[in-house]
């Protein structure tokens, strides 16, 4: 994938959250146009938490490719929402775009009524919404910070499945995002690396819980991925050198890491549930 491969050099750069893909330099690599899509999600349709941009644009597109219809839930990232529904468009498929705040359980159980309202049916429910605060020391993290990171990054998950479980049936699935820094911890991040260890025991919890319905749960575990999340959170010259540290010694594009979610909303995964994927550059974290 030479496109990825020349985007290995950053500016040192910083944007206010919650961070804009447009203005990212070098512009994240969402999507490998020279794959074609072989109809693994054809007619699906799928939701996914922070999908105007970063991964969740990088899945909303892949899927798009496979045949799905997608609602993209963002918070404020208007321009960045609309591109992603153009590319979804271009491959044929519908966008479905919905602006809000996942710290709001009304809006969380909002979402799920306007997909079933348009679509009438959900396949695929992604989890992948995040914030993260960089903090030196614990004493640091404020109680306000503390309610704002675990709100977003795992309360939302519970609102959100919950409110759509009522409509999920046998043979579909759930997907949600955690992190590695959840097997390895961080030492900046203890908040949000804390919400990432809660996502892996609610994935591997409802798995269990809801086998028996026929409906999988899984998660994957991103390294260091060049998205807003990035350039939104750090200091200019810490982004500049964001994926060093790996073995690659790089960071990953979004496009890397989207096949992970595809492969686990599609039957070629019939067999796992409760299981985390790691796209995270060759670190092994035995997770």
């Amino acid at each position: 994938m030479e496109a990825v491969e020349k985007n290995t050099e950053k500016e040192p750069q910083q944007q206010e959250r919650p961070g804009f893909e447009a203005e990212m330099k070098p512009t994240p690599v969402y999507d490998d146009k020279t794959k074609k899509g072989s109809g693994k999600l054809l007619n699906k349709v799928a939701v996914i938490t922070g999908g105007d941009s970063g991964i969740g644009r990088a899945v909303a597109i892949l899927f798009a490719k496979e045949g799905a219809d997608v609602a993209v839930v963002y918070l404020s990232e208007h321009e960045d929402a609309k591109l992603t529904q153009q590319e979804v468009q271009n491959y044929g498929r519908d966008c479905l775009l919905i602006s809000g705040d996942l710290e709001s359980e009304d809006f969380c159980k909002s979402i799920i009524d306007k997909v079933i309202n348009e679509y009438e049916k959900i396949d695929i429910l992604i989890n992948n919404a995040a914030v993260q605060f960089e903090c030196e020391k614990l004493e640091d993290i404020t109680t306000a910070q503390l309610m704002k990171t675990f709100t977003t990054n795992i309360f939302s998950f519970f609102w959100l499945t919950k409110a759509a479980l009522p409509h999920l049936k046998k043979g579909n699935t759930i997907i949600n995002s955690t992190s590695v820094t959840a097997y390895r911890g961080t030492s900046h991040l203890i908040d949000y690396a804390s919400t990432k260890g809660a996502i892996v025991a609610f994935t591997r919890s409802l798995a269990l819980n809801l086998a028996e319905r026929g409906i999988r749960v899984n998660a994957v575990a991103p390294g260091p991925i060049w998205t807003p999340l990035i350039t939104s959170s750090f200091e200019p010259e810490r982004i500049a050198k964001h994926g060093e540290n790996v073995p690659m010694h790089r960071s990953g594009e979004p496009v890397e890491v989207a096949p992970s979610y595809l492969f686990l909303a599609c039957d070629d995964s019939s067999y796992m549930s409760g299981q985390v994927l790691h796209p995270n550059g060759g670190e092994v974290i035995n997770g």
